[in-house]
């Protein structure tokens, strides 16, 4: 197993950690991304380790909690073996207070998060999202004191516009307080808006990039194919997909050209799409996740080799959409006085 860096701090993360989503099934939205229980995930919890996938993510959202309760007893005596990181900002119950970052809420989310989790740290904490009636600073100065009361290791943010993110940290920086290390976003071959303002973000103020659904809800799984319909097992038709509608035509150029690589490197559809991610810059960690120890396996697969440039590039051409504005002037103005992005 890689372990890289996570951003400005001395924490180092595997390339692949698991994401536990698919644990409880508690919900329809969440049944559709697996059911998990106890026996088989600490089945896969093993399996992990032995592959050297050290760091598990859950948020409290996932299954109203059930997630983080079965990871809780998944980890039993593994405690010190692992990093564990939950997430919190989305509602929890219809009660007015009962979401956003208020000091309010976030301290309340983080004792019901150890508690569910069957643990007396948090090595990773996320803002799940934005709140933007909350401010900034209110949020960060409770992130602070969590940090400083040993209840949380480090603070990240997960799905932050850039200037969210950039805001956050010039007000940790104006008060000394603890800092955003990593941003858990959405990236993959058919969704790389990213690249436009949050990587040249992350890749300036020192953000570990931790990757959630690095397969598109499935659709980068091997299953879908160009003329066919979308398989009844598959997560998207069952109601758990994420993310606004891709054309076809785009799409299927991208399978097409993952089909032909897979051939060529004798790996999976599945293994190139998320060695690919793994060479994008910013990249510290790849969040896959697994309905069965089978999947997970699977995921395992995609470590240990490289795609080749000219293999990277051709996934680069199949999948390019262009930015929309600023991005586009942007670029043209940077071509013209640097060199071109080196992604």
């Amino acid at each position: 197993m890689e372990y890289r860096q996570l951003g400005a701090s001395g924490l180092r993360v595997p390339v692949l950690s698991f994401g536990t989503g698919t644990f409880g099934g508690g919900t329809k939205f969440f049944k559709a991304w697996g059911s998990t229980q106890v026996e088989e995930a600490s089945r896969m919890v093993n399996l992990c380790l032995d592959a050297g996938v050290n760091l598990f993510d859950t948020a409290d959202v996932y299954s109203n909690g059930i997630s983080e309760e079965i990871l809780g007893k998944a980890l039993t005596g593994l405690r010190d073996k692992v990093i564990l990181s939950t997430k919190a900002t989305f509602p929890m119950s219809a009660e007015t207070n009962n979401m956003g970052s208020s000091r309010y809420h976030l301290i309340k989310s983080c004792e019901d998060s150890l508690r569910r989790l069957n643990t007396d740290h948090i090595d990773i904490y996320h803002m799940h999202g934005f709140d933007g009636l909350t401010p900034v600073e209110e949020t960060l100065h409770t992130l602070n004191t969590l940090v400083q009361s040993g209840k949380v290791r480090y603070i990240a943010c997960s799905n932050f516009s850039g200037w969210h993110l950039m805001k956050s940290l010039a007000i940790s920086e104006k008060y000394g307080w603890a800092r955003y290390i990593g941003h858990q976003a959405y990236y993959s071959l058919v969704s790389r808006e990213y690249e436009w303002e949050l990587m040249p973000l992350a890749l300036d103020q020192n953000v570990g990039t931790l990757v959630w659904s690095p397969l598109s809800a499935g659709r980068l799984s091997g299953k879908y194919r160009r003329n066919q319909p979308i398989p009844e097992d598959a997560r998207i038709a069952q109601g758990g997909g994420e993310g606004p509608p891709i054309p076809d035509d785009f799409f299927y150029g991208i399978i097409d050209t993952l089909d032909e690589l897979a051939a060529e490197t004798e790996k999976s559809v599945t293994q190139v799409a998320l060695n690919w991610l793994l060479q994008r810059p910013t990249v510290s960690t790849l969040v896959v996740g697994a309905r069965n120890e089978e999947q997970l396996t699977q995921n395992l697969g995609a470590i240990g080799w490289h795609l080749t440039k000219e293999q990277v590039a051709r996934l680069d051409a199949a999948s390019h959409r262009d930015p929309i504005y600023p991005y586009w002037h942007q670029r043209a103005v940077s071509s013209q006085i640097n060199p071109p992005p080196v992604w």
